[in-house]
């Protein structure tokens, strides 16, 4: 111990793994050795000056502090683990009991050796020596947390989710890797997921793959009625990842006072999916959502149990606002957005499923049609009810040659009750602008130009 910091390589860790190739000693023990001693003197700070294999999660508590020099530094989980790399002490879904707070992860790689783990065990999760509340094998667990910071690290090779948080308070992750070298199809191995309750949440330079969604902010998914409120997600780099961000709210739990701004890179079914998912009598709860500069360029689709799109869009939401989108389509269909319908499959809306667009806002929308595109039949596909529509400040570049299709279509049994469209430049050789059945839309304002 040097000033009240720990370093793992004068405490019995012999740290002679590799954070990405695995092999040396156990040193589980050593490290918990260490960690545990937040429970006596009130705070620890470790520095993982070395790469360590470690043989189950490390538990944490209030006042700890986890840090590695470089990223040649950190954690590999030992095969057959089936365990978390790291979780907190005091598993906790009730605000109330929040025991673990002021956790800080910097730097360093945490590897969950995804080829070496089970995507789930079979004993019941609320009886779990991990305090799990999933029967899933996760690479971060933190439920029932306060004032937690994540940063500068590696979060690689996720069996399944790369971290759960739950029941959160101030939290804040900036310039993390999502390093997912091991890719296995349709194996939940999704980046970032936050269940409710949960409030100040700040995601900075998040980037990297992942398979399904890379972010996922689902606030009632557990209890249909837990809520997440102020976040602020600015920073997003997709690199090939199957999906891009989930906001997913069942019942009555509320997301709300959400902001996204700045997401670039590559996905290829999915870019953002904003609805309950499953059967939501009440179509969930969403306040004010805002998404603010976003360039998503798609690659080939690996789903395909719906057609590919940038948005997606159901449910009950009050105001969601898109500024500065651009909308590139190679030759892979990807539709820009679809509003209502089916919740995950291209179907019509049930009663099961159902859909109330208050307000939405798109402003300065850029679409690029590739030299070899795939003609849509529309590019804004309305299924079910929006009360106030407005378009404002968009450019549709079409490709040379193409001909044909519709730039919004309110399809059968769908309405519009205000759309306004100001300043948009759309192609002469788009089929329509409007494609709707009489009645549709309540009221109508269009200003376009034709070129």
């Amino acid at each position: 111990m040097e000033n009240g910091i720990f370093y793992a390589s004068q405490c019995g860790a012999r740290l002679n793994s590799d954070v990405y190739a695995g092999g040396g000693d156990d040193d589980t023990n050593a490290l918990q050795a260490v960690l545990d001693k937040a429970k006596t003197s009130g705070r620890v700070h470790l520095v993982l000056d070395g790469a360590a294999r470690t043989s189950r999660s490390l538990v944490v508590y209030s006042n700890t502090t986890i840090e590695c020099p470089d990223k040649s530094c950190g954690i590999f989980l030992s095969d057959n683990s089936n365990s978390s790399v790291i979780r907190n002490a005091n598993f906790t879904d009730a605000p109330s009991d929040i025991q673990d707070r002021n956790i800080t992860l910097r730097g360093g790689v945490y590897n969950h050796n995804s080829p070496g783990q089970i995507h789930h065990r079979a004993e019941n999760p609320e009886n779990s020596e991990d305090n799990s509340i999933t029967n899933w094998v996760l690479a971060m667990e933190l439920y029932g947390v306060e004032n937690i910071l994540l940063q500068d690290l590696t979060i690689a090779n996720q069996r399944t989710f790369a971290m759960l948080m739950m029941n959160f308070k101030y939290v804040t992750m900036e310039n993390i890797h999502i390093d997912r070298r091991v890719r296995t199809s349709f194996e939940n191995q999704d980046g970032l997921h936050f269940f409710g309750p949960g409030r100040f949440l700040t995601l900075r330079n998040i980037y990297g793959n992942s398979g399904d969604d890379f972010i996922a902010l689902a606030p009632d998914e557990r209890d249909f009625t837990s809520s997440i409120e102020d976040v602020l997600i600015d920073g997003v780099h997709l690199d090939d990842a199957d999906q891009g961000i989930r906001l997913l709210s069942d019942g009555e739990g509320r997301l709300d006072r959400v902001v996204i701004k700045n997401v670039t890179g590559t996905y290829r079914s999915y870019g953002f999916i904003i609805n309950p998912w499953v059967e939501s009598k009440s179509g969930g709860n969403y306040g004010n959502i805002i998404f603010d500069t976003v360039d998503l360029r798609p690659m080939k689709n690996n789903y395909d149990y719906a057609p590919p799109f940038l948005f997606k869009l159901g449910g009950h939401i009050e105001n969601l606002t898109l500024k500065n989108i651009y909308h590139h389509k190679p030759e892979y269909s990807h539709t820009f957005m679809v509003c209502g319908g089916d919740y995950c499959v291209d179907k019509p809306e049930s009663p099961e499923k159902p859909t109330l667009i208050e307000n939405l806002k798109i402003q300065n929308l850029h679409i690029a049609e590739s030299e070899k595109p795939c003609v849509q039949e529309a590019y804004i596909r309305i299924k079910s009810r929006v009360d106030s529509m407005i378009l404002q400040d968009i450019y549709f570049k079409r490709a040379e040659g193409l001909s044909g299709g519709a730039f919004i279509r309110v399809e059968d049994d769908a309405s519009v009750g205000d759309l306004h469209i100001v300043n948009a430049v759309m192609p002469a050789s788009l089929g329509k602008t409007i494609d709707c059945a009489p009645g549709a839309v309540g009221y109508l304002r269009a200003d376009i130009i034709q070129k």
